[in-house]
Protein backbone atom coordinates (compact mmCIF):
# COMPACT_ATOMS: atom_id res chain seq x y z
CA UNK A 1 0.00 0.00 0.00
CA UNK A 2 1.41 3.38 -1.02
CA UNK A 3 2.11 6.08 1.51
CA UNK A 4 0.08 9.26 1.66
CA UNK A 5 2.84 11.56 0.42
CA UNK A 6 0.71 14.70 0.52
CA UNK A 7 -0.05 14.02 4.15
CA UNK A 8 3.69 13.70 4.77
CA UNK A 9 4.23 17.07 3.06
CA UNK A 10 1.61 18.63 5.32
CA UNK A 11 3.37 17.08 8.32
CA UNK A 12 6.68 18.65 7.23
CA UNK A 13 5.02 22.02 6.62
CA UNK A 14 3.64 21.89 10.16
CA UNK A 15 7.21 21.75 11.45
CA UNK A 16 7.68 18.03 11.95
CA UNK A 17 10.42 15.78 10.56
CA UNK A 18 9.83 12.50 8.70
CA UNK A 19 10.41 9.36 10.72
CA UNK A 20 12.62 6.55 9.47
CA UNK A 21 9.68 4.41 8.38
CA UNK A 22 8.42 7.23 6.16
CA UNK A 23 11.91 7.77 4.78
CA UNK A 24 12.21 4.08 3.89
CA UNK A 25 8.80 4.35 2.24
CA UNK A 26 10.07 7.05 -0.12
CA UNK A 27 13.39 5.35 -0.91
CA UNK A 28 11.69 2.04 -1.68
CA UNK A 29 8.58 3.39 -3.39
CA UNK A 30 7.46 1.82 -6.68
CA UNK A 31 8.05 3.78 -9.87
CA UNK A 32 4.31 4.37 -10.17
CA UNK A 33 4.55 6.66 -7.12
CA UNK A 34 7.04 8.99 -8.81
CA UNK A 35 4.74 11.91 -9.57
CA UNK A 36 2.94 11.63 -6.23
CA UNK A 37 6.27 11.93 -4.40
CA UNK A 38 7.49 14.78 -6.57
CA UNK A 39 4.22 16.69 -6.29
CA UNK A 40 4.33 16.36 -2.49
CA UNK A 41 7.93 17.56 -2.38
CA UNK A 42 7.01 20.48 -4.64
CA UNK A 43 4.32 21.53 -2.19
CA UNK A 44 7.09 22.11 0.36
CA UNK A 45 9.47 23.70 -2.14
CA UNK A 46 6.73 26.05 -3.39
CA UNK A 47 6.05 27.46 0.08
CA UNK A 48 9.65 28.51 0.65
CA UNK A 49 11.03 29.16 -2.84
CA UNK A 50 8.05 29.73 -5.17
CA UNK A 51 9.02 28.81 -8.73
CA UNK A 52 12.46 30.40 -8.64
CA UNK A 53 15.61 28.41 -9.45
CA UNK A 54 18.97 29.71 -8.31
CA UNK A 55 21.92 29.23 -10.66
CA UNK A 56 25.42 28.56 -9.36
CA UNK A 57 28.73 28.66 -11.19
CA UNK A 58 32.01 27.24 -9.91
CA UNK A 59 35.69 27.49 -10.70
CA UNK A 60 38.33 24.86 -9.97
CA UNK A 61 40.90 27.31 -8.61
CA UNK A 62 43.50 24.67 -7.68
CA UNK A 63 43.37 21.29 -9.33
CA UNK A 64 44.63 17.79 -8.63
CA UNK A 65 47.05 18.61 -5.84
CA UNK A 66 45.38 16.97 -2.86
CA UNK A 67 46.86 14.59 -0.24
CA UNK A 68 43.46 13.21 0.80
CA UNK A 69 42.24 9.79 -0.35
CA UNK A 70 38.53 10.45 -0.98
CA UNK A 71 37.48 7.51 -3.15
CA UNK A 72 35.03 9.43 -5.34
CA UNK A 73 37.40 12.24 -6.31
CA UNK A 74 39.52 12.47 -9.45
CA UNK A 75 41.81 14.95 -7.67
CA UNK A 76 42.64 12.70 -4.70
CA UNK A 77 45.99 11.12 -3.91
CA UNK A 78 44.66 7.67 -4.85
CA UNK A 79 43.27 8.71 -8.24
CA UNK A 80 44.91 7.89 -11.57
CA UNK A 81 42.42 10.02 -13.50
CA UNK A 82 43.79 12.03 -16.38
CA UNK A 83 43.06 15.55 -15.19
CA UNK A 84 44.78 18.89 -15.40
CA UNK A 85 46.89 19.71 -12.34
CA UNK A 86 47.86 23.24 -11.27
CA UNK A 87 48.36 25.42 -8.23
CA UNK A 88 46.15 28.29 -7.11
CA UNK A 89 45.20 30.38 -10.15
CA UNK A 90 45.97 34.09 -10.32
CA UNK A 91 43.55 36.91 -9.51
CA UNK A 92 42.90 37.58 -13.19
CA UNK A 93 41.63 34.03 -13.68
CA UNK A 94 39.41 34.26 -10.61
CA UNK A 95 37.97 37.55 -11.87
CA UNK A 96 37.39 36.06 -15.32
CA UNK A 97 35.47 33.22 -13.68
CA UNK A 98 33.37 35.76 -11.79
CA UNK A 99 32.55 37.50 -15.06
CA UNK A 100 31.50 34.17 -16.58
CA UNK A 101 29.33 33.46 -13.54
CA UNK A 102 27.69 36.87 -13.86
CA UNK A 103 27.06 36.36 -17.59
CA UNK A 104 25.58 32.90 -16.90
CA UNK A 105 22.94 34.51 -14.70
CA UNK A 106 24.45 33.11 -11.52
CA UNK A 107 23.77 34.71 -8.18
CA UNK A 108 26.61 32.80 -6.55
CA UNK A 109 30.22 32.17 -7.55
CA UNK A 110 31.81 29.10 -5.99
CA UNK A 111 35.60 29.03 -5.62
CA UNK A 112 37.01 25.54 -5.04
CA UNK A 113 40.53 24.31 -4.33
CA UNK A 114 41.84 20.76 -4.02
CA UNK A 115 43.55 20.51 -0.64
CA UNK A 116 43.29 19.07 2.84
CA UNK A 117 42.87 22.69 3.80
CA UNK A 118 44.16 26.10 2.72
CA UNK A 119 47.48 27.51 3.88
CA UNK A 120 47.95 31.11 5.01
CA UNK A 121 49.15 32.25 1.58
CA UNK A 122 46.05 30.80 -0.11
CA UNK A 123 43.74 32.41 2.44
CA UNK A 124 45.41 35.79 1.82
CA UNK A 125 45.27 35.42 -1.96
CA UNK A 126 41.65 34.33 -1.99
CA UNK A 127 40.63 37.13 0.40
CA UNK A 128 42.19 39.71 -1.89
CA UNK A 129 40.45 38.26 -4.95
CA UNK A 130 37.09 38.08 -3.19
CA UNK A 131 37.24 41.78 -2.36
CA UNK A 132 37.84 42.58 -6.03
CA UNK A 133 35.02 40.29 -7.18
CA UNK A 134 32.60 41.83 -4.71
CA UNK A 135 33.46 45.33 -5.84
CA UNK A 136 33.14 44.56 -9.55
CA UNK A 137 30.29 42.02 -9.75
CA UNK A 138 28.60 42.00 -6.33
CA UNK A 139 28.19 38.21 -6.51
CA UNK A 140 27.56 36.05 -3.49
CA UNK A 141 30.76 34.08 -2.85
CA UNK A 142 30.97 30.49 -1.64
CA UNK A 143 34.37 28.91 -0.99
CA UNK A 144 35.16 25.19 -0.81
CA UNK A 145 38.67 24.91 0.61
CA UNK A 146 38.81 21.71 2.65
CA UNK A 147 39.22 21.67 6.42
CA UNK A 148 39.11 25.13 7.96
CA UNK A 149 39.98 26.46 11.40
CA UNK A 150 38.27 29.34 13.22
CA UNK A 151 40.90 31.96 12.35
CA UNK A 152 40.72 31.13 8.64
CA UNK A 153 36.93 31.25 8.71
CA UNK A 154 37.05 34.67 10.36
CA UNK A 155 39.46 36.06 7.74
CA UNK A 156 37.28 34.78 4.90
CA UNK A 157 34.16 36.29 6.42
CA UNK A 158 35.89 39.65 6.84
CA UNK A 159 37.01 39.62 3.19
CA UNK A 160 33.44 39.22 1.96
CA UNK A 161 32.98 35.47 1.62
CA UNK A 162 29.33 34.69 2.26
CA UNK A 163 29.24 30.93 2.48
CA UNK A 164 31.48 27.93 3.06
CA UNK A 165 30.95 24.65 1.26
CA UNK A 166 32.03 21.52 3.08
CA UNK A 167 29.95 18.45 2.31
CA UNK A 168 29.25 15.67 4.77
CA UNK A 169 29.15 13.44 1.66
CA UNK A 170 27.66 10.42 3.45
CA UNK A 171 26.76 9.10 6.88
CA UNK A 172 29.11 8.99 9.85
CA UNK A 173 29.00 5.19 9.77
CA UNK A 174 29.84 4.86 6.06
CA UNK A 175 32.42 7.64 5.93
CA UNK A 176 35.38 5.36 6.66
CA UNK A 177 34.60 3.52 3.42
CA UNK A 178 35.27 6.58 1.28
CA UNK A 179 38.06 8.39 3.14
CA UNK A 180 40.75 7.49 5.68
CA UNK A 181 42.91 10.63 5.74
CA UNK A 182 40.39 12.68 7.69
CA UNK A 183 37.24 11.87 9.63
CA UNK A 184 33.57 12.67 9.50
CA UNK A 185 34.08 14.56 12.76
CA UNK A 186 36.72 16.74 11.05
CA UNK A 187 34.10 17.79 8.55
CA UNK A 188 31.54 18.60 11.21
CA UNK A 189 34.18 20.66 13.05
CA UNK A 190 34.86 22.70 9.91
CA UNK A 191 31.16 23.47 9.56
CA UNK A 192 31.07 24.52 13.21
CA UNK A 193 34.05 26.85 12.72
CA UNK A 194 32.36 28.44 9.72
CA UNK A 195 29.02 28.92 11.44
CA UNK A 196 30.56 30.40 14.58
CA UNK A 197 32.39 32.99 12.48
CA UNK A 198 29.32 34.19 10.63
CA UNK A 199 29.59 32.20 7.39
CA UNK A 200 26.53 30.58 5.89
CA UNK A 201 26.81 26.83 5.39
CA UNK A 202 26.67 24.82 2.18
CA UNK A 203 26.87 21.12 3.02
CA UNK A 204 25.45 18.16 1.17
CA UNK A 205 25.90 14.62 -0.02
CA UNK A 206 27.09 12.32 -2.75
CA UNK A 207 24.56 9.56 -3.31
CA UNK A 208 25.47 6.34 -5.09
CA UNK A 209 28.78 5.50 -3.40
CA UNK A 210 27.61 2.09 -2.23
CA UNK A 211 25.91 3.37 0.91
CA UNK A 212 22.87 1.63 2.41
CA UNK A 213 19.38 3.06 2.79
CA UNK A 214 20.16 3.50 6.49
CA UNK A 215 23.19 5.61 5.59
CA UNK A 216 21.04 7.76 3.30
CA UNK A 217 18.54 8.42 6.08
CA UNK A 218 21.31 9.04 8.62
CA UNK A 219 22.88 11.82 6.55
CA UNK A 220 19.48 13.36 5.80
CA UNK A 221 18.80 13.46 9.54
CA UNK A 222 22.21 14.95 10.27
CA UNK A 223 21.73 17.71 7.70
CA UNK A 224 18.33 18.39 9.23
CA UNK A 225 20.09 19.02 12.56
CA UNK A 226 22.81 21.23 11.04
CA UNK A 227 20.30 23.08 8.82
CA UNK A 228 22.70 24.41 6.16
CA UNK A 229 21.48 27.33 4.11
CA UNK A 230 22.34 25.25 1.03
CA UNK A 231 22.44 21.48 0.41
CA UNK A 232 24.06 20.27 -2.80
CA UNK A 233 22.81 16.82 -3.78
CA UNK A 234 25.51 15.14 -5.85
CA UNK A 235 25.24 11.77 -7.54
CA UNK A 236 28.39 9.73 -7.97
CA UNK A 237 30.06 10.19 -11.33
CA UNK A 238 32.25 7.04 -11.40
CA UNK A 239 35.26 8.69 -13.02
CA UNK A 240 37.85 6.33 -14.54
CA UNK A 241 40.96 6.18 -12.39
CA UNK A 242 39.12 6.58 -9.08
CA UNK A 243 38.48 3.71 -6.62
CA UNK A 244 34.73 3.96 -7.30
CA UNK A 245 35.03 3.86 -11.11
CA UNK A 246 33.22 0.50 -11.41
CA UNK A 247 30.15 1.29 -9.31
CA UNK A 248 26.81 0.92 -11.08
CA UNK A 249 24.70 4.01 -11.65
CA UNK A 250 21.43 4.35 -9.80
CA UNK A 251 18.19 4.61 -11.76
CA UNK A 252 16.98 8.14 -12.53
CA UNK A 253 13.82 7.47 -10.51
CA UNK A 254 15.87 6.43 -7.46
CA UNK A 255 17.83 9.67 -7.80
CA UNK A 256 14.63 11.69 -7.88
CA UNK A 257 13.34 9.90 -4.79
CA UNK A 258 16.53 10.84 -2.94
CA UNK A 259 16.25 14.52 -3.92
CA UNK A 260 12.63 14.50 -2.76
CA UNK A 261 13.66 12.83 0.50
CA UNK A 262 16.21 15.58 1.10
CA UNK A 263 13.44 18.17 0.61
CA UNK A 264 11.18 16.39 3.11
CA UNK A 265 13.98 16.49 5.67
CA UNK A 266 15.14 20.02 4.86
CA UNK A 267 12.14 22.13 3.86
CA UNK A 268 13.74 25.57 4.25
CA UNK A 269 17.21 24.87 2.82
CA UNK A 270 18.19 25.63 -0.74
CA UNK A 271 18.60 22.21 -2.36
CA UNK A 272 20.87 22.15 -5.38
CA UNK A 273 21.13 19.46 -8.05
CA UNK A 274 24.86 19.21 -8.37
CA UNK A 275 27.60 16.88 -9.66
CA UNK A 276 26.59 13.79 -11.61
CA UNK A 277 23.05 14.98 -12.36
CA UNK A 278 23.58 14.82 -16.10
CA UNK A 279 24.70 11.17 -16.14
CA UNK A 280 22.47 9.82 -13.35
CA UNK A 281 19.19 11.69 -13.90
CA UNK A 282 19.52 11.52 -17.69
CA UNK A 283 16.30 12.55 -19.44
CA UNK A 284 14.51 13.04 -16.10
CA UNK A 285 16.68 16.00 -15.09
CA UNK A 286 13.86 18.57 -15.46
CA UNK A 287 11.75 16.74 -12.87
CA UNK A 288 14.43 17.36 -10.25
CA UNK A 289 13.29 20.99 -10.16
CA UNK A 290 10.10 19.95 -8.39
CA UNK A 291 11.93 19.24 -5.10
CA UNK A 292 15.12 21.23 -5.79
CA UNK A 293 15.43 24.98 -6.30
CA UNK A 294 19.04 25.36 -7.42
CA UNK A 295 21.45 23.97 -10.03
CA UNK A 296 25.06 24.20 -11.14
CA UNK A 297 25.73 25.21 -14.74
CA UNK A 298 28.64 24.94 -17.17
CA UNK A 299 30.42 22.02 -15.55
CA UNK A 300 32.01 20.91 -12.31
CA UNK A 301 35.57 20.55 -11.08
CA UNK A 302 37.01 18.07 -13.58
CA UNK A 303 33.90 17.01 -15.50
CA UNK A 304 31.65 18.84 -17.98
CA UNK A 305 28.05 19.74 -17.22
CA UNK A 306 24.94 21.30 -18.70
CA UNK A 307 25.57 24.57 -20.52
CA UNK A 308 24.04 27.64 -18.90
CA UNK A 309 21.79 28.34 -21.91
CA UNK A 310 20.42 24.79 -21.84
CA UNK A 311 19.87 25.07 -18.10
CA UNK A 312 17.92 28.32 -18.52
CA UNK A 313 15.83 26.67 -21.26
CA UNK A 314 15.15 23.64 -19.04
CA UNK A 315 14.07 25.87 -16.16
CA UNK A 316 11.67 27.86 -18.34
CA UNK A 317 10.36 24.75 -20.12
CA UNK A 318 9.31 23.41 -16.71
CA UNK A 319 7.44 26.62 -15.95
CA UNK A 320 10.04 27.81 -13.45
CA UNK A 321 11.89 31.11 -13.34
CA UNK A 322 15.69 31.56 -13.30
CA UNK A 323 16.49 33.52 -10.14
CA UNK A 324 19.13 35.61 -11.85
CA UNK A 325 21.09 38.50 -10.47
CA UNK A 326 18.85 41.54 -10.53
CA UNK A 327 15.51 39.74 -10.10
CA UNK A 328 13.27 42.43 -8.66
CA UNK A 329 11.09 42.17 -5.57
CA UNK A 330 8.10 43.20 -7.69
CA UNK A 331 8.71 40.25 -10.05
CA UNK A 332 8.83 37.91 -7.06
CA UNK A 333 5.57 39.31 -5.69
CA UNK A 334 3.95 38.88 -9.10
CA UNK A 335 4.99 35.23 -9.21
CA UNK A 336 3.60 34.62 -5.72
CA UNK A 337 0.24 35.94 -6.88
CA UNK A 338 0.20 33.80 -10.03
CA UNK A 339 1.23 30.49 -8.48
Amino acid sequence: MSMDYENLANKVLSGKTPNREEAHGIIGAPSTDLMSILNASFKIRKKYFDKFVQIHYLINAKSGICPEDCAYCSQSSVSDSEIEKYGLVDDETLLKGAQEAFEAGSRRYCIVISARGPNDYEIERLSTAVRQIKEKYDLSICCSLGLLNEEQASILKESGVDRLNHNLNTSKTFYKNICSTHTYEDRVETLKNARENGLELCSGVIFGQGESDEDIIDVCEELNKITPESIPVNFLNPIPGTPLENLTLMTPIKCLYLVALMRFYNPTSEIRIAGGREIQLKSLQPLSLLPANSIFVDGYLTTPGQASKDAHDMIRDMGFIPDVKGSSDSARKEVKVRI
